[in-house]
């Protein structure tokens, strides 16, 4: 069904039966369940807290002995954030907490090339998004502390991450 197919059908509807298919989507659908949570109780620093939460558990484990290392995971909570609406400033700031948590591991444990290019990856994504938001300001210091981090522990692929701070120019 076309978008403009929806507006029509919509606007043939009554109040009451607008209202009883809104709550019939939200019964059967856990996503729109999530988005009407979310638009109407945001708590967004509580949903940001549990991200890194998770994610620091990916690398230091609290319950089991061998870290997982996932970037899927963090990149699961930023692409839901982003499409809830969160704000811009706290995506940045899990997008920064994964690299600082990741560049933490590294550095105590022999990680496989394909970690570098996963976190090159983030790093690229992260520089991007704080570039389109303009919140160069506001995370500088925290970003440059991840790029000079990369050179002095003489990460892989360490020209790429010099030009994806390019990207902020």
């Amino acid at each position: 069904m076309s978008k403009r197919a929806l507006k029509s059908y919509l606007s043939e509807l009554g109040k009451s039966e607008l209202q009883e298919q809104i709550i019939e989507l939200y019964d059967k659908f856990p996503a729109v369940k999530t988005y009407y949570d979310f638009a109407f109780n945001p708590k967004e620093d509580k949903l940001v807290q549990e991200a890194k939460t998770k994610i620091s558990n990916e690398y230091f484990p609290l319950k089991r002995k061998r870290p997982k290392a996932r970037r899927s995971v963090a990149q699961k909570y930023i692409k839901h954030f982003i499409k809830l609406g969160v704000d811009p400033y706290l995506v940045a700031d899990v997008m920064l907490y994964n690299l600082e948590i990741a560049q933490a591991f590294a550095s105590e444990r022999n990680v496989p090339d394909a970690f570098y290019k996963s976190m090159l990856n983030s790093f690229v994504e992260m520089t991007t998004f704080i570039s389109q938001n303009n919140l160069l300001s506001e995370y500088k210091e925290r970003l440059l502390k991840i790029y000079d981090r990369t050179q002095s522990d003489n990460w892989l692929y360490m020209e790429d991450f010099s030009r994806a701070l390019d990207i902020l120019d």
